[in-house]
């Protein structure tokens, strides 16, 4: 099975030894997103708009694969704090449309560039 790069100006360039994303077959391999500005690099400022800056990130690598977030099958979310849950839920709301992705939710002791959240994503093309 042959494997592809996918990137995305629109989305923070990799920094360091991985790929944005990894598409092999029909499936895509999303690499964790955090907050970052993809045009400043710089993280952003405040919960529920780090929770919508990886969204946005996550769209655009997506995008960049040829699908959407109705091709998410997985999704992974990794918080520094557990008590964000319910803004997640309310901001993933108005990206999400049922069927909605499987999901996890994990509290981990810190992210990157201390981001208080990551996720990353399986999207399955048709």
């Amino acid at each position: 099975m042959s494997k592809t790069v996918i990137s995305s100006d629109n989305a923070p360039a990799a920094i360091g030894t991985y790929s944005q994303a990894i598409k092999a077959g029909n499936t895509v391999y999303m690499s964790g997103q955090i907050p970052l500005d993809p045009k400043t690099m710089e993280l952003v400022e405040g919960f529920e708009a780090q929770t919508v800056q990886v969204f946005e990130n996550l769209k655009a690598v997506a995008e960049a694969a040829g699908g959407s977030f109705k091709d998410i099958v997985k999704l992974n979310i990794f918080l520094t704090d557990l008590s964000h849950f319910a803004k997640v839920n309310e901001v993933m709301g108005k990206y999400f449309e049922q069927p909605y992705p499987a999901r996890a939710a994990i509290g981990v002791a810190a992210l990157p560039r201390g981001a208080q959240v990551e996720m990353d994503a399986i999207l399955v093309l048709e």
